[in-house]
């Protein structure tokens, strides 16, 4: 009995001890990501690439506009095989806009994300550091809406981190 009661001692000992010893720290992710010159610069070439993608979008509506017009003009005594052609054309055009709309939506998300993801890395880096330095046992992303409650024993680090990468 002894025996087990010391087991039961030794092994909650280290438990103890290590709840006493958790540091725990928040960061704002978001907030710093937002504060970075390379964020700012991959906003303006994702910026620019969606205006290039809502020209070229504009250009085929307007062509589009301009089939359907075509249609609309066709008068009761047109040829069948030439009404007929003229639909399928437009018909054939509007699928080629649905695939060029949802081709640039997957090419501009792709694009987003390989701009963001050296900017994450960076900062994770820096989190990463900040937490080593500071001797942390866990560092958790502060997400406003999830975010209900934390004491005292919770140390925001979002400035240490943004330090360490050289923003305000």
């Amino acid at each position: 009995m002894l025996k087990k009661l010391l087991l039961v001692a030794a092994l909650a000992f280290p438990m103890m001890a290590s709840a006493q010893t958790l540091k725990v720290g928040i960061v704002d992710v978001d907030e710093i990501v937002q504060k970075l010159p390379d964020y700012a610069e991959a906003q303006t070439k994702l910026s620019d690439t969606s205006k290039k993608y809502e020209d070229e979008y504009a250009k085929l509506n307007e062509e589009m506009k301009r089939r359907y017009d075509e249609l609309e003009k066709m008068g009761d005594d047109e040829l069948p095989a030439i009404r007929e052609r003229k639909v399928k054309d437009f018909q054939e055009y509007q699928l080629k806009i649905q695939q060029f709309e949802q081709s640039a939506t997957q090419e501009l998300s792709r694009y987003q994300q390989d701009l963001m993801a050296p900017i994450y890395t960076k900062v994770n880096n820096a989190i990463q550091s900040v937490g080593q330095e500071g001797g942390y046992s866990l560092i958790e992303a502060k997400i406003s809406q999830i975010v209900l409650y934390y004491a005292d024993p919770v140390v925001d680090i979002t400035n240490e981190v943004k330090a360490k990468l050289g923003v305000n």
